[in-house]
């Protein structure tokens, strides 16, 4: 009885302060209360303006030597260069395996980036070779094919000669994808009775 007795004012009184809490009042036309101000309006500067705070009075400051920026830390220069760190050269062979799901993905950056240059087989004839473009050369000469996969890597992340880079364009495992794709390509125009399996030799012609 006891507890009974005071369990219905304490449930009244906490629906009230509830309710009061909710209570936004009245718009008022009197601006807000801020205890801090500069949380609210945060000094910034322009940019090229000019700077009293600093002794070369230039507000774009030089990042502090070793700073690295969030997520930027490529510490692997194999998988984000193509180069080999312990000879300096580009790497022979790709880190990112050529799985079927790397060659699909690779095959879809090509169409997208690549093929109107290099032809959807790696050719050089490319649509925009039609209207006038300077032809790449072909994937399929004995000297492209024996690059590294490194060089090639290299070649789409910074480009070479009237070829841009894409390194601001395609991820770093796109590119590496792309690079097997480029493989794959090669070895469709250069296969021999050797690269078909037994079981399927007695079908060609």
């Amino acid at each position: 009885m006891r507890h009974g007795r005071w369990t219905r004012p304490a449930l009244l009184l906490l629906t009230l302060l509830f309710l009061v809490g909710c209570y936004q009042g009245r718009p008022k036309k009197k601006p807000p209360i801020h205890p801090n101000p500069n949380m609210d309006n945060t000094p910034r500067y322009e940019a090229q303006e000019s700077s009293a705070f600093f002794e070369d009075g230039t507000t774009l400051r030089t990042p502090v030597e070793g700073t690295v920026a969030r997520g930027s830390l490529h510490n692997d220069p194999i998988f984000y260069e193509g180069i080999d760190p312990r000879t300096g050269k580009p790497v022979e062979e790709n880190p990112v395996p050529a799985t079927m799901s790397s060659l699909k993905r690779g095959q879809e950056r090509f169409d997208i980036y690549c093929s109107v240059c290099h032809g959807r087989v790696g050719d050089g004839k490319g649509i925009v070779i039609e209207r006038g473009y300077t032809p790449p050369p072909t994937f399929h000469s004995e000297l492209i094919r024996n690059y590294p996969d490194g060089h090639i890597f290299d070649v789409i992340s910074n480009g070479i000669r009237n070829m841009p880079g894409y390194a601001d364009q395609i991820p770093v495992e796109d590119r590496w994808d792309i690079v097997n794709y480029f493989r794959a390509l090669e070895r469709s125009q250069n296969a021999d009775v050797a690269d078909v399996p037994e079981e399927l030799r007695d079908r060609l012609k």
